[in-house]
């Protein structure tokens, strides 16, 4: 994939580039009359202080029109210090990018800026680096700048800075990118922003199929026509941690797939991410025929405020059935009891919404009874979602979790779906999982805090238009394995977009990738050909950590189902401090002080496998609902965990169900390499203390600005801090300070 513009706005001030002569001393008020009006050499740090310049607002609005993207950004910047700030604004830009336009304005004013070549930009970027010991700049090794002139902000006044450029995005396998530098703000100010927001248009000539943002959560408005949308981030006290990203995709067939792939090296196996895309929206004589059984707990437990919700849910799904659904309801407390003996046509819905609400919750909890019944309604010629939804365990009827699932195995017939509702804490996870997994549906579960209906109606909507059921996946001449979602796949859903990741070994070019599925009992296949998995290192780094966080998040619940066993506990062990991955039951990879040496990870493991087989052995409360609930929702992922992420003791060992107070890890993920800080030092993850030797330089000595010359690429690594050690192409290189 190649790296599409992106434009980096830096604020140097004039604690990186002072003015020669000022009537003022900048560094502090003029004690002095007349004041002097040459000031003496600023020295390093006197304009530094991160506590002194705050950003009020960042606002980032993007227009896409056929690929042209101009992004115009407007920031207000204060000074809360006590001396004047002075500096030169200047914009480093990636390698190979090129600006189309630039405009800026400075409260108002147009500011002249030019463009500098990359030599002149990387003179200005080791200057400031020598001056100042700070190595942030060195990420832009390489690339070219832009540079407006200077202007000042006096003690306690703010300046507000607006800039517009513009730039030509490429196609590269049927998806655009367009990437916005939100991090670079962390070099103007520790302190976080007190308002972001993001926002991109887009419009294109032809139909646009997938839109994924892998760094934040966004909310998406398609255009009717599915030939442009709307995507927004906004948030407040923002401290960011990764540019803003965004693909998306052009169509070209009636369900798009889109590639990209990843490579750490050459002698490493690849990761993949297929991106599927079904139409948006379908007309009702496209979509796929299904038969609905909604399960409803209608226990004692279910009384008040969680019974009114749970009938609202059934009223919203039955309210929102396509034309040829049919549909029946189960409620079930001390037996069941059915709205009807056959399936039924929209057409009743009203009167089967009458029937629940005149239904009142009492009695225990027959869960067996419920579902085997439900199961016996299905019928092999049309695929079948069932929604069950419970507040508690097996009361009456068969109890046994083994038996239940048991009884349902014999019971269920291929083609159905099963998504489970958990509401609350006194839920059976285990059962609710593992009907999940062996089903091929989804789990929700509803915290006391959330309500039922919201989350039901969010389930529905995605799931109520097939448009493809009993997927299957040929990779052609690749060998793809651990893939995530794990067979068989889910099925797809007009509006929805289905994100496969995995691992793939070796090289195979031009590659024809097959889908398979059914429609209305009808086999139907989709090829997308010229796919090439490289053989050579680079892509888009964040699909390793993607991977990295699915494939965690499925071995914990494998555990939590199955029981603790050593090959799960190492691997978990080894893909978290690989990649950074930290949850309440990885979190060794920062507790554990010499987690890169054979010693540290086998007393990881070691404390770890203690609270794993602590995590197999519970199955209902707050720790098994709040375990069970982070566990799935990491294995479907849509973007990779963070790296610096809060601490949920909902789920921790032994810890109450609330949130605690946030905690920024000592992680740092860039380039794809994750980095931990140990002894003051960012060393690389991939280090092998045990084995490796450093080859040691001094940081901002003429060899380590000489060694950056003869390898850039080391640029991104080093500007993570002042000491640091990675590994690259086998050899470890350590900045140290004298």
């Amino acid at each position: 994939m190649k790296r599409l513009l992106v434009l980096v706005p830096l604020l140097l001030l004039a604690a990186l580039m002072p003015a020669a002569a000022q009537d003022i001393c900048p560094a502090a008020p003029c004690l002095v009359d007349p004041c002097p009006t040459v000031c003496p050499p600023l020295q390093p740090g006197v304009f530094t202080n991160p506590e002194w310049l705050k950003i009020n607002y960042h606002r980032v609005n993007v227009s896409i029109e056929n690929q042209i993207a101009t992004t115009d950004v407007d920031m207000e910047f204060v000074n809360e210090g006590n001396g004047l700030a002075e500096g030169t604004f200047v914009f480093p830009l990636p390698q190979n990018a090129s600006v189309d336009k630039l405009v800026m304005y400075i409260n108002g004013q147009a500011i002249d800026a030019k463009i500098l070549p990359a030599s002149e930009a990387r003179r200005i970027y080791n200057e400031i680096v020598r001056q100042y010991r700070d190595p942030a700049l060195l990420e832009y090794i390489g690339s070219s700048a832009i540079q407006a002139s200077v202007f000042p902000i006096p003690p306690g006044e703010s300046r507000r800075v607006q800039i517009r450029y513009s730039t030509i995005l490429e196609v590269d396998n049927g998806l655009v990118h367009y990437v916005y530098p939100m991090k670079v703000t962390n070099l103007l100010t520790k302190r976080p922003v007190e308002s972001m927001s993001l926002a991109v248009s887009v419009q294109s000539n032809d139909p646009i199929s997938s839109i994924y943002s892998p760094s934040h959560p966004i909310a998406i408005s398609r255009d009717a026509n599915d030939r442009g949308f709307r995507a927004g981030y906004e948030t407040a006290g923002f401290m960011p941690e990764d540019d803003f990203s965004l693909y998306y995709g052009i169509a070209s067939e009636t369900i798009n797939v889109n590639l990209l792939t990843y490579r750490d090296s050459a002698s490493e196996d690849g990761f993949f991410m297929l991106l599927v895309q079904p139409p948006v929206t379908l007309p009702d004589n496209a979509v796929i025929a299904k038969d609905v059984i909604v399960v409803l707990d209608q226990s004692g437990s279910m009384q008040g405020e969680k019974w009114d919700q749970a009938r609202a849910a059934t009223e919203y799904v039955l309210r929102h059935l396509n034309p040829n659904d049919r549909f029946n309801l189960v409620l079930f407390s001390t037996g069941w009891r059915i709205y009807s003996n056959g399936m039924e046509s929209p057409a009743q819905a009203e009167s089967a919404i009458d029937w629940v609400r005149g239904q009142e919750a009492l009695g225990g909890t027959d869960i067996n009874g419920a579902l085997t019944t439900a199961l016996g309604m299905v019928r092999a010629e049309r695929p079948t979602t069932l929604i069950f939804l419970t507040d508690g365990l097996a009361t009456e009827g068969v109890t046994d979790t083994a038996a239940i699932l048991a009884n349902l195995a014999a019971a269920a017939k291929p083609n159905v779906s099963i998504f489970t509702f958990g509401v609350g804490d006194d839920v059976d996870t285990f059962l609710l999982d593992t009907i999940v997994r062996d089903f091929r549906g989804a789990g929700t579960y509803v915290r006391p805090s959330e309500r039922i209906d919201e989350e039901v109606a969010s389930l529905y909507s995605k799931i109520g238009a097939p448009v493809l059921t009993d997927i299957t996946l040929d990779f052609g001449g690749v060998l793809a394995q651990d893939v995530y979602p794990t067979l068989p796949l889910p099925d797809l859903f007009a509006g929805t977009q289905l994100t496969i990741v995995g691992r793939y070994r070796g090289q195979a070019d031009n590659v024809s990738i097959t889908l398979r599925g059914q429609v209305d009992g009808q086999a139907q296949s989709f090829t997308y050909s010229s796919l090439d998995f490289p053989g050579r290192a680079g892509g888009e780094p964040f699909i390793a950590r993607l991977w990295a966080t699915r494939r965690i998040g499925d071995l914990l619940n494998t555990i939590r189902l199955n029981g603790e066993n050593a090959e799960l506990v190492d691997s978990i062990v080894k893909l978290s401090v690989r990649y950074g991955i930290i949850t309440p039951y990885t979190s060794f990879l920062i507790e554990e002080d010499d987690i890169l040496s054979a010693q540290g990870r086998d007393r990881a493991a070691a404390q770890f496998a203690q609270e794993a087989a602590d995590l197999s052995s519970v199955t209902s409360g707050s720790r098994a609902v709040g375990a069970a609930d982070a566990f799935g929702g990491m294995a479907r992922a849509e973007a990779p965990l963070p790296a610096a992420m809060p601490t949920m003791n909902a789920y921790a060992p032994g810890q109450p169900a609330v949130p605690a107070e946030p905690s920024v890890s000592p992680l740092q993920t860039v380039g794809g390499k994750t980095f931990i800080l140990q002894n003051e030092v960012w060393t690389d993850t991939t280090f092998e203390p045990d084995t490796m030797q450093t080859q040691k330089v001094v940081f901002l000595s003429d060899a380590y600005f000489t060694l950056l010359e003869d390898k850039p690429e080391l640029g991104v690594f080093f500007a993570v801090g002042d000491r640091v050690i990675v590994v690259l192409d086998g050899t470890a290189y350590e900045v140290v300070v004298e």
